[in-house]
């Protein structure tokens, strides 16, 4: 795939080719080769690999699959680990974290399959206990796919079952109205200590309620970044340190970026922490940290 290949036209986003080679690690003990292979023809070595930096969002590139494999064949990679990407990927179990480190999440609630398929009254009770609106999203999905704002009890259904469709595990969280959407960069620095960026806040167009999957991706997206965000100096110092927080408590390693809500008191809410941020030179974390004096390449 060639960089013009990725780009998105006419509201249509790019596939992978699966009638393309495949390409593997060897595999045999102590090497790093990578090796395609293709119908009737004798594999074919491109050489080793001297690290991977594994730029894939979603299931099986960010989740720790990926990078458990990479630690079984002994390859070195760039970013966290299997527990800091599984825990990071799982939206639920990432709030405990956060939640256990002191850390202020949004109030929510997580949905099972079975919950919705057994008792779905008493979902729908759980719901709208938590006061409207808000979001059901699959639980561990990503680029917003799959998330649906409730504004009352007969969107719930149809929202959780959208969620379902994507994940057998539903998050439903409270809607945070008012907040700003503010994201901090992180990256740890040789010695490890991680440093944070310029923080920046993403402003959607009226056209869309949250920041959904056509904001984010699509070439007629009306959204806009300030950067670096327009926060007082002592909101934006306050906003470096749980990022921090929140890297240290999901042991990440190497790059994160963290999403807040900055409500209109100036208070902050944690939205979740990405162990691997988009990377083209228009997404935000290397915008973030150009802006905080690291260019990027």
């Amino acid at each position: 795939m060639t960089p013009a290949d990725s780009r998105s036209a006419d509201r249509t986003l790019p596939e992978v080719d699966a009638s393309r080679s495949m390409v593997a690690l060897l595999g045999a003990a102590g090497s790093t080769d990578l090796v395609v292979t293709e119908a009737a023809r004798v594999p074919q070595t491109l050489g080793s690999v001297d690290v991977v930096f594994p730029l894939l969002h979603g299931p099986r590139g960010e989740d720790g699959t990926l990078q458990g494999m990479l630690e079984m064949a002994g390859v070195r990679y760039v970013g966290s680990g299997v527990l800091a990407s599984a825990v990071g990927m799982d939206k639920a179990y990432m709030k405990i974290v956060l939640e256990a480190a002191g850390l202020p999440v949004t109030p929510g609630i997580t949905v099972t399959r079975r919950d919705w398929a057994t008792d779905q009254l008493s979902v729908i009770e759980r719901i709208e206990a938590l006061d409207y609106p808000s979001f059901a999203k699959p639980a561990r999905g990503g680029s917003s796919i799959g998330i649906s704002k409730i504004h009352d009890r007969g969107e719930i259904a149809e929202a959780i079952e959208l969620a379902l469709q994507y994940d057998a595990k539903v998050l439903v969280e409270v809607a945070v109205v008012g907040g700003r959407e503010v994201e901090c960069g992180v990256l740890a620095t040789s010695d490890g200590d991680p440093e944070t960026s310029r923080p920046a806040e993403v402003r959607t167009g009226a056209d869309h309620e949250f920041y959904d999957f056509e904001a984010k991706y699509l070439a007629d997206r009306d959204t806009e970044i300030d950067l670096p965000a327009d926060l007082p100096p002592e909101v934006e110092q306050e906003l470096r340190r749980p990022a921090v927080r929140a890297f240290d408590a999901l042991s990440c390693e190497g790059l994160a970026r963290v999403d807040f809500f900055v409500l209109p008191d100036q208070s902050l809410i944690i939205n979740e922490l990405n162990t691997m941020p988009g990377f083209t030179p228009t997404s935000m974390f290397p915008q973030m940290w150009a802006e905080s004096g690291v260019s990027y390449p």
